[in-house]
This record gives C-alpha cells, structure tokens and sequence, in this order.
C-alpha cells in the first residue's frame, strides 16, 4: 500500500480492527519512509450482475429505494427498510458468491418483505414478477393466507 504522504511503497500494519460485523477490516498503517500513519478500509466487494451482462457493486441504497417505492403511503418507517436491506444483503452474502444475478437480489428482497407489510410485498411482487392479470394477484394473496394459516 502506497504512502498518501510521500507515495513510498513500503508500509507495516500497526493495527487491524473488523468493522461492520466483519464485512470490513480496517487496518491502520505507518510508512517505513516518513514514519506517518494512515488507515485503510478492505471490503469484500459484492458484484451484482443485471440482465445487460453489466456488473455493478450491490447497493444496500438501491434495495431500500426499490422497497421504499412498494410502501408508501404503509405504516414502514425509514428504520425498517434499513433492517430489510442489511438482512437482503446478508442473506446473499450467506449464499458464499462474488457474483449474484440480478434477479436473485429481487428473490432475496421478497421474503423479508412478505414479513414487513403484506400489502407492500404484494406491490413489490406484482412488478418483480410482472403480474398480468387479476388471476396472478389472486394466486399471490391466496399463498399469503395459506403461509399466514401455517404461522399460526
């Protein structure tokens, strides 16, 4: 790692703490040239491909956009939808890959959703699936009274 100061190559680790649950380690630093500390931050990245071939870094702020669209005008504060996209992004981080599909960060996203507002998970999946007819929701409300009678 280079020196921000004087761009020497050479650097010792002085200390390495975790940071966000182990999803991060920051290392703090001295420059074996001038002698000055600096810290720097590793992050696994989580690369999300979409149906473009394009790949882009997961966005924890992406899911919460997404979701948040499904519940306005609920009763699901700011809170909540941050609790649902740590736990979407722990889930795929759980499944071991560098490199998810686009469509399995929706699938993640429902599950979790279906436990926060029944009615915003049935706006998410309508568009997610791409719902084309009032049979489909149906079908979609008529699994959720059968999941709902299971949990009782």
């Amino acid at each position: 790692m280079r020196c921000p100061f004087c761009r020497n190559a050479d650097s010792r680790v002085v200390d390495s703490r975790e940071v966000d649950e182990g999803q991060v380690i920051r290392r703090r630093r001295s420059c074996s040239s001038c002698g000055r500390r600096f810290t720097t931050v590793e992050e696994a990245v989580l690369a999300v491909v979409k149906r473009s071939g394009v790949t882009e870094p997961f966005s924890r702020d992406k899911v919460v956009n997404g979701v948040r669209r499904a519940c306005q005008g609920r009763p699901v504060d700011e809170d909540a939808l941050q609790q649902l996209a740590h736990r979407v992004e722990e889930s795929i981080r759980s499944g071991g890959n560098a490199e998810i599909p686009s469509h399995e960060v929706g699938l993640a996203i429902l599950g979790p959703l279906r436990d926060l507002d029944e009615v915003a998970y049935l706006r998410f999946a309508s568009v997610y699936r791409s719902f084309s007819s009032v049979e489909d929701f149906e079908k979609e409300i008529a699994d959720l009274r059968t999941a709902q009678r299971t949990d009782d």
